[in-house]
């Protein structure tokens, strides 16, 4: 009988430490009211808030049209098309963990502007307009990216040329992507700050918190199988790049504390297709963009070059 109770307070311990972890890491509740101008917070990011806002004002008072696609589990998904020239190439970017289209993206907008190419941003299951609460690390966000370019290639150009781009979580996201099936249309890959997967990341984040990490991703890895539906070790960046098909870009900070700049280096290495890795001085996590405008531009139009011809 003792031995019974302390399998069955055992079996409520994991249960309880798996549920905790999935709230914590993959779950979130939908945000009713954003923001004005819908800025990432944190110090790294304050010196540059008054250019985010201007650049989401900028993509607001651009021409636009929302779209949306059905996930594969039958999620509603939001995007948002701006289209500066038709028959130009079509970037289509996913932004980061817990970010918006908005908020991570318009910058992105104002990037394409720049490029001479039109852009799709979207934002992931469980994030901005799009339906959802689960947040897979890439995992399903990956799938919902093929999806994304089935519609752009059958609802706004058969010939589109087209550009994949995300930023951490979207970095991830376009990673794994890049390694699927996908129709010729997709001609490269920016990946700016992504990390080689999610266990790497999760695992980096429980040390930063001074918990112990081996004993503890167990639990998380549980919590997103039980709860979640998915499994977070079932793929990742760093598994996908030695298939990826198409060329990739790579960006990445030298001052960035959240991914480390060891693993866009780790991608690189990895990665079996034509590769670029450009590393932003004094940039932190997500900011080699707004750090260095002109030279994030000019390593994306030579880069691609060739390969948008």
């Amino acid at each position: 009988m003792i031995f019974l109770y302390i399998l069955l307070a055992a079996i409520v311990i994991v249960f309880a430490t798996s549920l905790v972890c999935f709230l914590k890491i993959f779950y979130t509740s939908r945000r009713e009211k954003w923001p004005e101008y819908p800025v990432p917070m944190g110090e790294i990011y304050e010196p540059h808030h008054e250019q985010m806002i201007e650049w989401i004002k900028y993509a607001r008072a651009l021409p636009h049209r929302e779209v949306s696609i059905r996930s594969f589990d039958g999620l509603k998904l939001s995007g948002t098309y701006y289209e500066f020239e038709k028959g130009a190439p079509i970037d289509i970017l996913f932004h980061g963990y817990h970010g918006s289209a908005e908020q991570d993206l318009s910058g992105g907008v104002y990037r394409c502007q720049r490029l001479g190419h039109n852009v799709l941003i979207v934002d992931h299951r469980a994030a901005g307009k799009s339906e959802g609460h689960v947040i897979t690390f890439g995992i399903h966000e990956s799938r919902d990216a093929a999806a994304w370019v089935q519609y752009v290639v059958e609802n706004i150009d058969p010939n589109a040329k087209i550009l994949l781009g995300g930023i951490s979580m979207g970095a991830a996201t376009v990673m794994m992507a890049s390694a699927m099936e996908l129709p010729e249309n997709v001609k490269g890959t920016v990946a700016d700050c992504g990390y080689t997967s999610a266990k790497d990341i999760i695992k980096k984040v429980i040390r930063d918190m001074h918990l112990p990490d081996n004993l503890l991703y167990p639990f998380v890895r549980l919590g997103a199988r039980l709860f979640g539906g998915f499994d977070p070790d079932a793929n990742s960046p760093i598994a996908s790049m030695p298939n990826c098909r198409v060329p990739v870009i790579f960006f990445h900070g030298d001052t960035d504390a959240f991914v480390p700049q060891s693993m866009s280096e780790e991608n690189y290495a990895a990665c079996a297709s034509p590769k670029h890795l450009v590393i932003t001085p004094g940039a932190g996590h997500g900011l080699c963009f707004p750090v260095d405008v002109d030279t994030y531009v000019k390593e994306i139009e030579e880069f691609f070059e060739v390969f948008l011809k």
